[in-house]
């Protein structure tokens, strides 16, 4: 049976105790760390997913994420005691997948590591590809291309990109988007949604001055065929 390793990152050591005795319970291999520079290390054990405290002293949980996003593809989710939209934003520009609001219930959380190991270990089917006059979508490479030139995406913003090209036309709202994508169903995350969408549209307008993605008022979103 494979066992997913997990890195914890905060700089409260109840925490950090409280959590690897949570997640090595329920069968995970756990490293931790309890500084930002402490987590660059524990890097080099290619983590399936990394527990990431926000307020730390020194190097926090934005720049350790800024530092290691290019190179680490698994999910990151914040832990932070911040409540405030614009924190949340901050953190999806850095790179991260998700955040949880400390405190936070141990079931909650885990429920959350296990929806973004479910979707992260899921396959695509069908065909490879899809074309949208110079646009292109190569899901086996997980890479989109205008006109031959690859146009940087995140993993999550693919995810975005890759359940809207599979269904044009369909209108997802924002929950609809977060339960398929997070593979979490969780009310209040609109703010997440709305800033992968801005971060996605800047994209293809560095390329194109077309957007792809429509916005639906007071519904979701679509793509556009």
């Amino acid at each position: 049976m494979e066992r997913y390793k997990i890195l914890i990152v905060d700089d409260e050591q109840g925490i950090v105790t409280m959590l690897k005795d949570y997640f090595q319970f329920h069968g995970y291999l756990v490293n931790t760390a309890m500084s930002g520079t402490e987590a660059l290390k524990e890097i080099n054990s290619k983590p399936d997913i990394i527990l990431l405290d926000i307020n730390m002293p020194g190097m926090d949980g934005l720049e350790v994420c800024r530092t290691i996003r290019d190179h680490v593809a698994c999910p990151i989710i914040f832990l932070t005691a911040r409540i405030e939209e614009m924190d949340a934003i901050i953190g999806f520009q850095s790179g991260g997948d998700d955040y949880v609001v400390k405190p936070f219930k141990l079931g909650e959380l885990g429920a959350r590591v296990e929806a973004h190991l479910r979707r992260e270990s899921r396959g695509g089917s069908g065909f490879s590809a899809k074309f949208f006059e110079n646009l292109t979508i190569n899901y086996d490479k997980r890479q989109v291309s205008y006109q031959d030139k690859v146009i940087p995406f995140t993993k999550k913003e693919f995810d975005i990109i890759e359940l809207l090209t599979r269904n044009p036309g369909q209108v997802f709202d924002k929950e609809r988007i977060y339960e398929v994508i997070w593979g979490y169903d969780s009310e209040g995350n609109s703010s997440i949604i709305v800033e992968h969408m801005r971060r996605i549209r800047k994209k293809f307008m560095e390329y194109t001055e077309k957007t792809y993605i429509e916005t639906v008022w007071g519904i979701g979103y679509k793509w556009e065929n």
